[in-house]
């Protein structure tokens, strides 16, 4: 049987890779025992929140984090740890734009993997793929809806930035997970009062919820937080190294302010028999199911014409 050359290379490559993967049980042992190895053997002294997020089999896993805390490194030690101790594995990883993608494949999943000395070969590499020898691909991808549809069989889900994620693809992106009951883990600095991430970190929903601030990593420094609070101002250092849900920027009013706005003991200067008994406040639930429910305004104008 003859061979091209392009296929006696990816041969030989698959035989090399089976035989360094015999020589990484050692290795890949020591990871299982301790996911939490994964990044001190990279040659990361990993914190203690990192540490518990390796070693949680949470399914549903909310990360709220503050700027330069570590959030995007934990996610490249994530995705590997599926990738090397769950083989087969599909692990994909979600991120706002192309560049972001990019970054995080290059910069922490590829570093993070040579620093382990590539415990299980590499048998395919492009700029936002790699596929190894015990059968596993990670795939880092732009937060596109068209290029994400498509992909079954997810044993990992991460969607990096997740605030800034927008709800349509947050959508798009859970059946994924309907078959594989894979793991699906969502992080990211706060961006407003805004959207399915914020919806999700105050609901009641049963996530894994951790939330690390800028004073809880031991890398930046008091002095720098202080210099930051008076050049951004409080409202986008809270956002931004506090991890607080601030109200957009182009809101008027505070929602502190409106919720203060309605009071069930002050008297109506005009009273009715309706006002008998002060109603409930409604729900934001059933404030929407209201609203829904209307008519909308061109149905009302087309239904009173001659």
């Amino acid at each position: 049987m003859s061979l091209t050359r392009s296929a006696l290379v990816r041969r030989l490559a698959c035989l090399e890779a089976v035989a360094q993967n015999q020589q990484a049980t050692p290795a890949i042992g020591l990871l299982k025992q301790d996911p939490a190895q994964l990044l001190m053997q990279g040659g990361i002294h990993p914190d203690p929140w990192q540490e518990k997020l390796l070693r949680s089999e949470a399914a549903r896993v909310l990360l709220l984090c503050a700027r330069q805390t570590g959030k995007s490194t934990v996610a490249a030690a994530l995705a590997l740890r599926v990738a090397l101790l769950r083989a087969p594995a599909l692990v994909l990883l979600l991120s706002p734009t192309l560049r972001q993608s990019g970054e995080l494949f290059r910069d922490k999943v590829m570093r993070l993997y040579h620093g382990l000395g590539r415990p299980v070969p590499a048998v395919q590499r492009s700029s936002l793929t790699m596929g190894l020898a015990n059968g596993s691909r990670i795939i880092s991808l732009p937060g596109d809806e068209a290029s994400i549809r498509g992909y079954s069989n997810v044993s990992l889900l991460i969607v990096d930035e997740a605030a800034r994620v927008p709800d349509a693809l947050y959508l798009a992106i859970r059946p994924m997970l309907a078959v594989s009951r894979g793991q699906l883990v969502c992080l990211s600095t706060p961006f407003g009062k805004r959207g399915w991430f914020y919806e999700a970190w105050t609901g009641d929903e049963s996530w894994e919820r951790l939330r690390i601030t800028a004073p809880d990593c031991p890398r930046i420094s008091p002095e720098f937080l202080a210099e930051e609070e008076r050049t951004l101002g409080q409202r986008w250092f809270a956002q931004e190294y506090l991890c607080n849900f601030a109200e957009t920027v182009g809101q008027v009013f505070a929602d502190a302010d409106i919720q203060a706005a309605f009071a069930c003991d002050i008297k109506p200067l005009f009273p009715s028999e309706d006002d008998a008994e002060c109603p409930p406040p409604l729900s934001e639930e059933e404030a929407r199911a209201l609203l829904a429910d209307l008519p909308s305004f061109e149905t009302t104008f087309e239904e009173t014409l001659p």
